[in-house]
């Protein structure tokens, strides 16, 4: 039985060993506890073949990072929870952040919460998407809390929770590819007659003419136009207000947004998030000169104001030089396109119809990611997805073949 005696081994190294049991059992170090101590799992089986099998998959798992960390059992939702929180919330966005926890707690905790999260599957999350859908969500927000646990499963593994991030096995709901008009040069000009007669009708210029996203027109400042020499730079994002009780010990039973004392506890705006976001853009002098006549407007308004002007040097302020809420901003645009007879589209569609403008009048693609705020690496792809081939488009090559093949030299000849 000389092959049953336990030897020692190195330190770290792992251990097979005949107990007084009359079992065989393996001891795998597989890293370090949080006291500082070697975690040092136990494996038990009947033969030596079986638990040197086994001692070998738990040293192939730990060496490809796959093994699960000793400690907390954690559920699916004790884990959401703990993520959102304590994970993402300080070093994302605000906006970001908003989306997650809307998902975890609207959708992922109610509907998945229960799960043990190591014996979490990919048909638990496929089953889970038909569900939200079957029960009127649409395929886009069951695609967004799909992309919500894929990000915080792959942080379960990185930690060593989990051994593999099961929402990148699971078939995420399928999007549809939603077919983009954007606005022809006759429905832009009547947006712009009809816009002239609005309070900051300069915002709905910048929009069209130039593409920025709404958070960049409402988050322009003062000092990042410069009118004589006809640019406006980009720098910084409005965010969504958010808002807390201000009431308290008389509460006023109402949402916090409504609330008579409400008090907002998130900053009005953040620098842009990429290097390709933060541009300068020239102005068309049209627009320049809108831009001061929006300047003298707005100057009269703070005559008006007085003390109670705000001044925090916003280009598209409120009546006392606050900012603008996005959700009003949002609701002047559809006044916008009703009032213009226009049809109806997102504001973002604003933007797809600058990027096509600049389609039309040839611009290099270089200058148009500049215009645009792309990214280089995926500028091809955003160009593929904004920039629409219109219908002056097609005629005009349309010609252009015409003339090649009838008008060209030899055109009317027979063929030999």
């Amino acid at each position: 039985m000389t092959e049953r005696k336990r030897t020692r081994q190195p330190n770290g190294a792992s251990s097979i060993y005949f107990g007084k049991d009359g079992k065989w059992h393996g001891r795998v170090t597989v890293g370090v506890r949080d006291d500082g101590r070697p975690d040092r799992r136990h494996i038990e089986r009947k033969t030596k073949a079986e638990v040197t099998k086994a001692v070998r998959e738990m040293e192939r798992a730990r060496d490809e990072k796959k093994l699960r960390k000793v400690g907390q059992a954690w559920t699916v939702q004790a884990w959401l929870e703990h993520w959102v929180e304590n994970i993402a919330k300080p070093y994302v966005s605000e906006n970001t952040y908003d989306g997650y926890e809307v998902d975890v707690r609207v959708h992922l905790v109610p509907g998945l919460g229960a799960h043990k999260l190591d014996r979490l599957e990919p048909e638990h999350l496929e089953r889970f998407y038909r569900t939200m859908q079957e029960s009127g969500s649409s395929a886009g927000t069951a695609h967004h809390v799909h992309r919500t646990i894929r990000v915080a499963l792959g942080e379960a593994v990185r930690r060593g929770h989990v051994a593999t991030n099961v929402a990148e096995i699971a078939k995420a709901p399928r999007l549809e590819e939603e077919d983009i008009e954007p606005y022809t040069i006759e429905e832009v000009q009547s947006l712009l007659v009809e816009a002239a007669k609005l309070r900051n009708s300069a915002r709905w210029v910048v929009a069209l003419a130039l593409g920025l996203r709404q958070g960049e027109a409402l988050g322009l400042h003062w000092e990042d136009v410069d009118l004589d020499a006809g640019y406006v730079r980009i720098r910084k994002n409005r965010l969504r207000p958010k808002y807390a009780h201000g009431c308290g010990d008389d509460p006023c039973g109402r949402k916090p947004g409504y609330c008579p004392k409400k008090q907002q506890i998130r900053r009005e705006h953040k620098n842009t998030k990429s290097r390709a976001g933060r541009r300068t853009v020239g102005l068309p002098d049209p627009l320049i000169k809108l831009l001061r006549q929006h300047q003298e407007e707005q100057e009269r308004e703070r005559g008006e104001a007085g003390c109670d002007w705000e001044g925090k040097g916003y280009v598209f302020a409120s009546p006392v030089g606050g900012p603008l809420s996005p959700n009003t901003d949002y609701h002047v645009w559809k006044r916008l396109l009703r009032d213009a007879g226009v049809r109806d589209g997102r504001l973002h569609d604003a933007r797809h119809t600058a990027a096509t403008v600049l389609l039309i009048l040839g611009v290099p693609d270089v200058v148009i990611d500049a215009i645009m705020g792309w990214e280089p690496g995926g500028a091809a792809r955003m160009r593929a997805r904004y920039m629409h081939v219109t219908g002056v488009m097609l005629r005009k090559v349309a010609q252009q073949v015409g003339d090649a093949l009838w008008e060209g030299p030899g055109a009317g000849r027979e063929p030999n």
